[in-house]
């Protein structure tokens, strides 16, 4: 562990960074996976916003509030890493994960990938993904019944179906369950306590998962180097730079894995935060519902994306509340200062936009659902730069936020016509916040067939 003082003491012309005194390992773990705002407040106000914990290797500064998220996103400076923060975490798992890079390597990826994300990929993609989504919700429940349904697991494997179909060009079929465990299995050990692949324990089980996706992946190269198709996968196998730059086998495989579980994790997390949102205040449900009918369209054209104003209000608003990625680690490779604190280099700092999301002083009456505080006549994220940051931000930006905004949108669309949806009286959903944020008991809701 690393020497609490050292870190701890900024010197004479700084502040002394508070150590967290009375934490316990596995109370601090346990708060961070299920209670992590209410924990991080009861911090904030013992301590403020900059504090110490002995914790891990090299312990973690935490920062709190926007100034923190800009000056760690933006890094201007160049002393946060990005493959330092990520490394411990997700480095057996997923490497070559392009969160997970820095500086000329970091640039040099995204060039190349930012292909499959121009807007004809993106027009291609929605247009293949709208008779999967029928497909998959018509399925959940026959014309004119009502039945109880726990809506995470039938979300995310529509979602995991969609990111196979445009991302990897194929259908899954009798692969989907195996694959879907592999993907459980590689997030599950980003958190595992033990670090090490010792078999039966999570890393094991994630190091495992990884192996049987390069697989599936590998064997797939071949036919996609040869034939420029519409998807994701074969997008990689042909991206070029304008400086003629490509991708090795390896760097697609790392990218295809990563990407998929970004994807179809990140926008699950999405879809049933704002399900849970929508049962529980069901005249927003109705609000939408009207607005989808009003469009006069069975399925989004592009051009509709722009148009379904309150929908994306609402999506704004659920990814305010539950952001799938609560928290973020970064390395720091220079001193810094924050706040009249010097954040030493070979320190670990921790930033929380969930925090952030939350603060009174940038958000009226936070804890309420309100998704008109993201209209033209409100625009309260508009108060700091940083305020709303479930996409990250900086030259770490999710480089598929566009993607998710536009496959979010239209499977909320098809949802809104197809179904209506309610929890039980008095149910709220708990809530497990990393790796990704999901519902500890899949969401269960009662839907009703139109």
């Amino acid at each position: 562990m690393a020497n609490v003082e050292a870190l701890a003491q900024s010197g004479a012309s700084s502040k002394t960074i508070p150590v967290q005194q009375n934490w316990s390992l596995i109370r601090h773990a346990l708060a961070l996976r299920y209670n992590l705002l209410p924990h991080v407040i009861e911090l904030e106000k013992r301590y403020g916003r900059v504090w110490y914990t002995p914790m891990g290797p090299a312990g973690m500064i935490s920062l709190l509030g926007p100034d923190a998220l800009e000056l760690v996103l933006k890094n201007r400076d160049g002393a946060f890493s990005s493959a330092k923060g990520w490394e411990f975490f997700i480095g057996r798992v997923f490497p070559g994960a392009i969160m997970a890079m820095d500086g000329d390597q970091h640039r040099y990826q995204r060039r190349i990938m930012q292909v499959a994300f121009r807007r004809s990929a993106l027009h291609a993609y929605l247009q293949q993904m709208a008779p999967a989504i029928d497909t998959g919700i018509d399925a959940w429940l026959p014309p004119n019944t009502e039945a109880t349904r726990r809506f995470f697991p039938l979300i995310k494997q529509l979602t995991l179906d969609l990111a196979a179909s445009v991302f990897m060009g194929v259908e899954l079929g009798a692969d989907a369950t195996r694959l879907n465990r592999a993907f459980v299995d590689t997030v599950a050990a980003s958190m595992a306590i033990v670090r090490k692949p010792i078999p039966g324990l999570g890393m094991w089980r994630g190091v495992r998962g990884r192996q049987v996706l390069v697989e599936r992946f590998r064997s797939l190269i071949p036919e996609k180097r040869a034939r420029h198709t519409s998807d994701f996968f074969s997008e990689f196998c042909h991206a070029e730079s304008e400086q003629g730059e490509k991708f090795t086998d390896q760097e697609i495989i790392d990218h295809m894995i990563f990407l998929m579980m970004a994807a179809h994790d990140t926008t699950t997390s999405t879809l049933t935060t704002m399900m849970y949102l929508l049962a529980r205040h069901p005249q927003w449900q109705h609000r939408l519902r009207e607005s989808a009918k009003a469009l006069g369209k069975e399925h989004l054209d592009y051009d509709d994306l722009d148009k379904v104003d309150e929908l994306g209000w609402v999506m704004r608003e659920a990814l305010r509340m539950y952001p799938p990625l609560t928290s973020m680690p970064r390395g720091v490779v220079a001193d810094v200062e924050f706040q009249g604190f010097r954040i030493p280099a070979g320190s670990m700092v921790g930033i929380y936009p969930i925090h952030t999301h939350y603060m009174p002083e940038l958000w009226t009456d936070p804890y309420r659902f309100d998704p008109e505080r993201f209209s033209p006549s409100r625009q309260e994220d508009r108060r700091h730069s940083f305020a709303w940051t479930p996409f990250g931000g900086g030259a770490h930006m999710c480089i598929g936020q566009h993607f998710a905004t536009l496959q979010v949108k239209a499977i909320m669309h098809r949802l809104l016509l197809r179904y209506r949806w309610s929890t039980a009286e008095g149910y709220e959903m708990p809530y497990q916040m990393v790796p990704i944020a999901k519902p500890r008991d899949g969401l269960p809701l009662r839907f009703g067939r139109l």
